[in-house]
Parts: C-alpha cells; sequence; structure tokens
C-alpha cells in the first residue's frame, strides 16, 4: 500500500521511520504563529510593566518554554525521533498595532532527519505559554498561523516558504 506518507508501512499501519541508513549533515528549521491579544497583554509587553504581570517576566518564561518543548519533542509527538539539537533559540516580536506577538524559532542540529517538527513545537508551546501566563487579563487570545517557515539539510534540500 503506497501512500506516499512516511509513517503509514505498506499494511497501512502507522510506524517509525527507519532513518539508519541516512547520512548525517547539518539540518536546520525555522518556524513561526502568532497570537492574538488585547490591550491589557500589548500594554505589559510593551514596557508599560518592564514586560512583567503578576507571573512574572512573560516573554522570558514563554522563550525557556519554547527551548525545553524543541527538547521534549519525541516525547510529544509519536513516531518522531529523539535528536541531539545543537542549538534552539525562540524569539518574539510584539506588534501592538496588530494587538499579536508574533514567535520565531530557530532549531539546528547535525543528524539524520530533519528539525521541522522540533521547530514548530518550540512555537506552539512558547505561545501557549504566553496564553497561560496573560490568561487572568485577557481570556480571549487567539493562537494561530503556526507554519515551517524554512528548512535545509538531508534528501529534500532546502525549503522556504514563498
Amino acid at each position: 500500500m503506497e501512500t506516499g506518507f512516511t509513517h503509514i508501512n505498506e499494511k497501512g499501519e502507522a510506524n517509525m521511520v527507519d532513518i539508519s541508513g541516512k547520512a548525517e549533515t547539518v539540518r536546520y528549521a525555522a518556524a513561526s504563529g502568532n497570537i492574538s491579544v488585547g490591550d491589557e497583554v500589548i500594554k505589559a509587553l510593551s514596557g508599560v510593566d518592564d514586560g512583567k504581570l503578576t507571573k512574572g517576566d512573560i516573554l522570558g518564561a514563554a522563550r525557556i518554554a519554547g527551548i525545553m518543548a524543541a527538547k521534549k519533542t519525541s516525547g510529544l509527538i509519536p513516531l518522531c525521533h529523539q535528536l541531539l539539537l545543537d542549538d534552539v533559540a525562540v524569539d518574539f516580536e510584539v506588534l501592538g498595532d496588530e494587538h499579536k506577538i508574533r514567535c520565531n524559532s530557530r532549531v539546528c542540529l547535525t543528524g539524520r532527519t530533519g528539525a521541522e517538527m522540533e521547530a514548530l513545537t518550540a512555537v506552539s508551546i512558547a505561545l501557549l505559554t504566553i496564553y497561560d501566563m496573560c490568561k487572568a487579563v485577557d481570556r480571549s487570545m487567539v493562537i494561530g498561523d503556526i507554519r515551517l517557515e524554512e528548512k535545509d539539510g538531508g534528501k529534500s534540500g532546502h525549503y522556504v516558504r514563498a
């Protein structure tokens, strides 16, 4: 049964992809996503309260959560390979006029499989952390537009979102 999906075997069953025959190469992935927030959150993150609400440094905590999540991706996503990450970065842009916070992640490693899931997981968990830390003042927040922006390395080569 040829489905084109790498995690489905010839019997149609979910399985882990065998990467043992692949060469180790430098792999890179970048992802992004947004959380829409209200005025009170934008004010707090724009320096009015030095980026702090009652739970502390929101973006700092979200950055650490995103980095930790990238490191734990294989334990969160079934059939995802455990990777030895060389670098993980999580950054934020507060877009006050749009009432959004944009999260960007970058993951780099040398290995046999890509880092896309780690980059996407970093963004997802960083944004969820912002939600958790801000929900006392804004329960209407919306997380969205989580996507792969770029990846490089491996058989499929370089990809950049158009």
